[in-house]
């Protein structure tokens, strides 16, 4: 079919291979959609925990000991959780999409997003900043982890599996999750080197995600317990990924 397909690993369950740290260079949470369809922002729905879904991609992501950035298209969402005193390598970081100049304050009911990618030029040219300023010592090449806010996988599950493909994937700048009939490409690494193609697509004026990953990706397949656990786009089907999630 594509060189998606043909990049295609048959990887069902979680592999039981090193997790360390190494080129892990930060996090993003994309929250910034206009979830339209749920009715409410997708980061400030609530687990059956009384935890928001921000705050749990947060506590995860904290684990990791890397920068943690919040795209969340200038909506000034809050975590509640002070992760600065429990790590201080481990900062939250606002982030705004590329491009843009968003004041919150004046943030009306019809959210605009630009798309994806912008949120995710964003967080490559802030980490490529903290590397340089020497916040950020992992060894090169260092990957951006992106987790969505339609999923509840956590991020230390999502860089556990996505980070054996590294050495399995030389060329591929783009390593992601895959179904049986879907690329999932906001739940994936994303290379720091390169984020002056994607500046220079996104100043082209392209914003599809797919035809820019398409020569750069490597596919990895995951369970279908991890697939109940994303893609939400209505409240029942997130009352469905939190039913699994406590299986």
């Amino acid at each position: 079919m594509s060189d998606i397909q043909s990049n295609l690993k048959d990887n069902s369950v979680v592999t039981d291979c090193s997790n360390n740290l190494d080129g892990l260079a930060g996090v993003v949470i994309l929250a910034g959609g206009a979830s339209r369809r749920m009715g409410t922002a997708k980061a400030m729905l609530t687990l059956p925990s009384g935890e928001q879904l921000l705050n749990y991609h947060v506590r995860h992501a904290n684990k990791l000991q890397v920068p943690i950035l919040i795209a969340d298209n200038g909506r000034g969402f809050q975590t509640g959780l002070d992760v600065h005193l429990e790590k201080p390598n481990a900062p939250i970081i606002h982030i705004a999409d590329y491009g843009t100049d968003v004041d919150s304050n004046k943030h009306d009911e019809l959210i605009k997003t630009g798309g994806a990618l912008v949120a995710i030029e964003s967080a490559l040219q802030t980490l490529s900043d903290l590397n340089d300023s020497g916040v950020s010592k992992n060894v090169q090449p260092s990957w951006l982890l992106v987790i969505s806010c339609d999923s509840l996988i956590p991020a230390t599950d999502l860089w556990q599996k996505l980070q054996c493909e590294i050495s399995l994937a030389a060329d591929k700048n783009v390593i992601c999750l895959k179904d049986d009939s879907h690329l999932y490409p906001l739940l994936g690494l994303y290379q720091l080197s390169i984020e002056p193609d994607l500046k220079a697509y996104i100043d082209s004026g392209q914003r599809r995600v797919m035809q820019f990953i398409q020569p750069l990706v490597q596919a990895v397949r995951f369970s279908k317990e991890w697939q109940k656990l994303t893609n939400f786009n209505t409240l029942e089907d997130f009352k469905q990924a939190c039913a699994a999630l406590s299986k």
